[in-house]
């Protein structure tokens, strides 16, 4: 072998070494954290305690708005959000805003989006007979497809993070006649609120009582938990 194959693939090794490191600390901050806020915050809960919920049916995307309903809805949201004292945490419209705004109400930061994909699509692919009768197409191809970073999460996805995480997920949305929609766990008894605002079809934020509204976060850094 030569000095600079041997280079190169020391340096590939170090690489691997790296990510491989890098992942176990993304687990193990996601765990710390999970831990730390697995306790009820039901502030929200409280100011949206008379609402009635309509019955949640999984579905995919099937249409997005044109712009002038889309506006409506938004002014709509916006109304319902001060009407109830709520206040949003705005999310990243990158594709990746449910998972984004679901890792910001787990872990209280959006930055453990890719982990919370990642987990609920092993539900997927692990609770096929869950889910399949809600996709209109082959069910490899939709878990393919959700695996990829910045497709779109849908109503099927939110059933499988209420099953997963074992959370009661709570949407305040900008539909007209269903301002309301709470997801429960399919076999288990839920063990914490996730509270999401759902500009419908087009994006979520994560949602909290305004009073509670966390201080937004420059940057990620792995040390801060030290």
């Amino acid at each position: 072998m030569t000095n600079e194959a041997r280079y190169w693939g020391e340096s590939s090794n170090l690489a691997s070494l790296n990510n491989q490191e890098d992942t176990q600390d993304d687990h193990m901050i996601a765990l710390v954290l999970s831990q730390e806020y697995a306790k009820l915050d039901c502030a929200v809960g409280r100011r949206l305690s008379n609402l009635a919920s309509i019955r949640h049916v999984p579905r995919i995307n099937s249409f997005i708005p044109n712009t002038s309903d889309a506006s409506m809805d938004h002014h709509r949201l916006l109304q319902r959000l001060n009407t109830y004292g709520l206040c949003e945490v705005k999310i990243s419209g990158d594709g990746n805003c449910q998972f984004r705004a679901l890792s910001d109400q787990l872990f209280k930061s959006p930055e453990h989006h890719k982990n919370v994909r990642k987990e609920i699509v092993k539900q997927l692919k692990d609770h096929q007979s869950l889910y399949e009768c809600y996709v209109p197409m082959k069910y490899k191809q939709y878990c393919k497809k959700m695996a990829k970073s910045g497709e779109w999460g849908d109503h099927v996805t939110l059933q499988a993070a209420s099953d997963k995480f074992a959370a009661k997920i709570c949407l305040l949305t900008s539909f007209k006649n269903n301002c309301f929609i709470e997801i429960m766990p399919l076999y288990q008894a839920p063990k914490r609120e996730l509270w999401l605002s759902f500009w419908s079809e087009v994006h979520y934020n994560s949602l909290y009582d305004i009073r509670d509204t966390p201080i937004p976060r420059k940057s990620r850094r792995k040390h801060w938990l030290f």
